[in-house]
């Protein structure tokens, strides 16, 4: 049966990653209409990232109510979620064994696969590609979207899942992501096993994190043989553009990295001399944690559209899945009179969550990039790791 919100009504999604698509998968599942349109050309367009760990509360929970665990445990990666913590000089200091474990714990899956699980589950012609958001006009109940290849689209409910640059964001508030002071730059190494074998070895098909002088750099496998690296460390946030480095010469981010990490050991420099591709410099930003806006009747956001943050609490692709969850659930669960109530009940539990999760990551961040970050680590998987033996 049609839910009786989203009956006879047009529901446009704006974005195709992991949260527009999970929202999509449990609208759908529910009778609703609702189209996802998405910038890129075609489902390969672009070279996906490093693999996400999913929570249980969260990005899974959506999944369980998606039907789609049977799919997730096929394509997850059980040793993708072990890491090794080591000091500057590439010495182990920590090293999580997988001990029998079926990883599960906290299961990691690489984007690529996670995205396609969502795509396939979708009924045909569902997500609509290469159309980039342009512009939107409210014309009566009605929502007028329109796109830079000059098409344009009615109606009903638009939910902007379009990432941290948000171009639907702007139509709904004028909060901006705050700069959190943070600047990561990314790099690719294909084929690591040969091509950078004494690194391959050390990450052990998991997830590396080095850390020291209030610097990080976390690297991460993939199913497909290449690895992820991020530097993390203290820069203007206009480093990118005044920093006059051309991020597509390996020699000179080499160079770069020798400076911005000098004490740090020979071992990291093999990832900036094999990377693969440019660099991409990546300024970390996190929506403010103590503002909200007010709901409007047809239009509202999830996932980094809505709160945005850094990476280092593992929380973003799983409060985008939860936002889909719950979104859905206040969408088709029948307890409210109509979708502007259903959407200010779904906005407001999802500025509550954001201001406790943005907080802890906002944490993370600082004592990640602090002097004593090393020892905090260590100590704290330590003494988790003595926990779990006990228990």
């Amino acid at each position: 049966m049609t839910p009786q919100l989203t009956a006879n009504k047009k529901i446009a999604i704006i974005g195709g990653g992991p949260g527009g698509l999970t929202l999509a998968k449990l609208l759908q599942m529910n009778g609703a209409d609702v189209t996802v349109y998405e910038r890129d050309e075609h489902k390969d367009a672009r070279s996906q990232g490093a693999t996400l760990d999913l929570h249980h509360e969260s990005g899974l929970a959506a999944l369980q109510a998606a039907g789609l665990m049977d799919a997730f445990k096929a394509n997850y990666r059980p040793e993708a979620g072990y890491m090794r913590i080591l000091d500057k000089a590439a010495k182990i200091q920590f090293d999580e064994n997988i001990n029998g474990d079926d990883g599960f714990n906290r299961p990691e899956i690489d984007r690529g696969p996670l995205n396609t699980i969502l795509l396939e589950s979708l009924a045909p012609g569902t997500v609509v590609w290469d159309q980039q958001f342009s512009s939107l006009a409210h014309e009566g109940n009605r929502i007028r979207l329109m796109f830079k290849n000059g098409t344009a689209v009615h109606a009903d409910l638009v939910i902007g899942a379009d990432g941290a640059n948000s171009k639907v964001r702007p139509y709904i508030t004028d909060l901006r992501p705050v700069y959190s002071g943070n600047m990561v730059l990314e790099g690719t190494v294909y084929d690591s096993a040969n091509i950078i074998p004494k690194t391959h070895e050390l990450l052990n098909g998991g997830k590396i994190f080095a850390l020291g002088d209030s610097k990080t750099l976390v690297v991460s496998s993939k199913g497909d043989g290449s690895l992820v690296f991020y530097t993390g460390s203290s820069l203007p946030e206009n480093w990118p553009r005044e920093s006059g480095l051309n991020f597509s010469d390996k020699e000179e981010v080499t160079a770069w990295f020798k400076t911005e990490f000098a004490g740090w050991g020979d071992t990291w420099l093999e990832l900036f001399e094999n990377a693969s591709g440019p660099f991409i410099p990546r300024p970390q930003y996190c929506m403010p944690l103590d503002k909200s806006w007010p709901t409007l009747p047809n239009l509202t956001l999830v996932g980094d559209a809505a709160h945005v943050m850094p990476p280092y609490a593992g929380e973003g692709v799983n409060m985008a899945m939860l936002d889909a969850l719950e979104l859905s659930q206040c969408l088709l669960n029948g307890a409210f009179k109509d979708i502007p109530t259903a959407l200010a009940a779904y906005e407001k539990q999802m500025h509550e969550r954001f201001a406790e999760v943005g907080k802890e990551t906002l944490e993370n961040t600082r004592w990640m990039h602090s002097p004593e970050a090393l020892s905090i680590m260590v100590d704290f998987f330590s003494q988790a790791k003595k926990h779990q033996g006990s228990a």
